[in-house]
């Protein structure tokens, strides 16, 4: 009967969570805007802190982390726009460079002796559908898509930006609430202190991928701008917004790099700038961040690749921003993340209190 119980237990933990997940992969244009907000207070919560503390009250320090984050996701738009132009107006050269490697190919190919016939008629046939859906996938998006598509982001939009300010105002009021439900009367000094050390840890992770991001942007824009690729400096600006997004923003580079080496270069030096790339991104990846971000942090490598792939594959690249924040945020709240010297002080602080 024990044994029956626990699997029934098993059972419903199950059930109940892929119901979860289902629900937030339903409710993705709501939860992963407010996701993302909550990630971005946590980040920003030393801004408004350092308000409070200078005497203001907590509505200048939100809006003053709000106002900075506008600001951010504005230039970050300023960012992007040109590199996109930049990369459509390449797109008819791209196009005829790739053609000529794929009749190279194809060339090579018709020479063969044996099974001649075959691969003409496999070649021929790739090279149809092939052509149908590049077609497709390089029409642009018409003013009247455009105009459908604005109801939905300004929505997702007003979502971030609500939920950001209030959760900057009210955080302190949240985590307080949070600890007089969540646990204990005897332990809920620790509980509100472990919030705040959540909200710490994130915020400092952040800080500390910022800073390997740049020096990585600085490194691809100086290599790029070596190479002589055109808008070197805003390539490396994209090397340091996209490598936020781990695994799926630097393959996105590198296949954007490839799509504009063939545009620029001619040959074998088409790829140069996506190897060049990819190298810098392999040594921070390798030893950079293991060496900065695992000192400090010390998650566990199955954990991250695991919260990764799943927050990629719930909600895109906002999954894969937030994935981490998060895994970082239920760890130091389950007291299952290693302790640090400044970890193990707080928290016998907050027990003393």
């Amino acid at each position: 009967m024990s044994r029956l119980e626990t699997l029934s237990r098993i059972a419903i933990i199950f059930v109940g969570f892929v119901a979860i997940v289902f629900a937030l992969v339903q409710v993705e244009s709501i939860f992963a805007p407010m996701a993302l907000a909550l990630v971005a207070g946590a980040v920003l919560s030393p801004v408004s802190d350092t308000w409070e503390k200078m005497g203001f009250s907590p509505v200048w320090g939100a809006l003053t982390s709000l106002f900075m984050m506008l600001i951010a996701m504005g230039l970050l738009v300023m960012v992007f726009h040109p590199l996109v132009v930049q990369l459509v107006d390449q797109a008819p050269k791209v196009w005829s460079d790739v053609k000529e490697v794929v009749d190279g190919f194809r060339q090579s190919f018709r020479n063969l002796q044996d099974m001649g016939d075959q691969i003409s008629e496999a070649v021929s046939s790739t090279a149809q559908s092939t052509q149908g859906g590049e077609e497709a996938s390089v029409a642009m998006p018409n003013i009247t898509d455009a105009l459908l598509m604005a109801p939905a982001v300004l929505a997702q939009v007003l979502v971030f930006i609500g939920t950001l300010f209030f959760f900057l105002l009210t955080r302190n009021d949240i985590y307080s609430w949070a600890a007089a439900h969540l646990a204990e009367s005897s332990e809920r000094a620790g509980t509100a202190r472990r919030l705040h050390l959540a909200e710490r840890k994130v915020s400092s992770y952040f800080l500390t991928i910022t800073v390997i991001n740049a020096g990585l942007g600085l490194a691809t824009g100086i290599v790029m701008q070596v190479l002589g690729m055109p808008g070197a400096i805003l390539w490396g600006l994209v090397a340091f917004l996209i490598n936020f997004i781990l695994y799926l923003g630097p393959a996105c580079l590198v296949v954007s790099l490839i799509f504009a080496g063939v545009g620029t270069f001619d040959g074998i030096w088409a790829l140069l700038p996506a190897a060049c790339y990819a190298a810098l991104n392999a040594t921070e990846g390798q030893f950079v961040t293991p060496a900065l971000v695992g000192k400090h942090m010390r998650l566990n490598p199955l954990l991250v690749f695991m919260s990764l792939i799943f927050g990629i594959w719930l909600w895109g690249p906002v999954g894969g921003i937030v994935a981490i924040p998060i895994l970082l945020w239920i760890l130091v709240l389950a007291d299952a993340l290693p302790q640090t010297g400044n970890m193990k002080q707080m928290l016998a602080a907050s027990n003393e209190n």
